[in-house]
């Protein structure tokens, strides 16, 4: 019982900082309560408090200073190795027209592997979407993509032909974290009749889980043709 209750309190810890920072209270460099206060101020131990800030400064949210204390990180510390772009916008940039088309937007029942990826009880209730992207007419991406309907309640309520889900779950669950697995694959026979490619054609496979202040938030897979889409990256050092 003891460890289940440190870890709600850990918990809330988390959220309090991440919020003050979303809300835009504490901007970068401000510096956090130290561990003390913030054990005073939850009624936890220094420990529990101590847990709450690591984490946050291994997901480059905050800094830790030996002897100086702990601070929001600044916008470049915070960028990701693998940038996380809204696919319309990179259309856009490259002088090319986006179109997005909606095959389908529903509720189902999460299955057991799914409520463990998306934090949620099995047989829980969550969204899938399913978004064919268009690049000058040709379709480029498959967004397919599970959502936790208690933090997004109107994410299928939504047009995707005029707004990507990317860009409204930025808005309504902004990121925290995000993890991300690549691969090359041969894509199903419906996918690829979807891309309009042969079977034999290899494509790039993103699955990208993202989480918010609240908990995880989805579980997206990206399926793209392999000589039509290149993913990038943004190192900083």
């Amino acid at each position: 019982m003891k460890a289940n209750q440190k870890a709600a309190k850990f918990t809330v810890i988390k959220q309090h900082i991440c919020e003050k920072i979303e809300s835009g209270e504490w901007e970068q460099n401000h510096k956090v309560p130290s561990e003390n206060e913030l054990a005073d101020m939850f009624e936890v131990s220094r420990m529990t408090a101590r847990r709450a800030l690591q984490e946050l400064t291994d997901q480059g949210i905050l800094v830790r200073s030996q002897g100086a204390g702990t601070f929001v990180a600044t916008f470049k510390s915070q960028s990701s190795l693998l940038e996380i772009r809204n696919i319309a916008d990179e259309i856009r940039e490259r002088g090319h027209e986006h179109r997005a088309k909606t095959i389908q937007a529903t509720s189902i029942t999460s299955t057991n592997d799914l409520a463990i990826l998306l934090n949620v009880k099995p047989a829980e209730k969550v969204y899938y979407s399913e978004i064919l992207h268009f690049e000058n007419g040709e379709a480029i991406q498959l967004e397919q993509r599970y959502v936790n309907a208690k933090l997004v309640p109107e994410y299928i309520a939504q047009d995707f032909s005029t707004i990507t889900p990317h860009e409204y779950l930025s808005v309504e669950a902004p990121l925290t974290e995000a993890t991300h697995e690549i691969e090359a694959v041969l894509a199903t026979k419906e996918i690829c009749k979807l891309l309009d490619i042969d079977s034999t054609k290899p494509c790039l496979q993103v699955k990208r889980r993202t989480w918010s202040s609240q908990g995880v938030v989805s579980l997206a897979i990206l399926t793209a043709p392999g000589d039509k889409y290149r993913l990038g990256s943004h190192l900083v050092f």
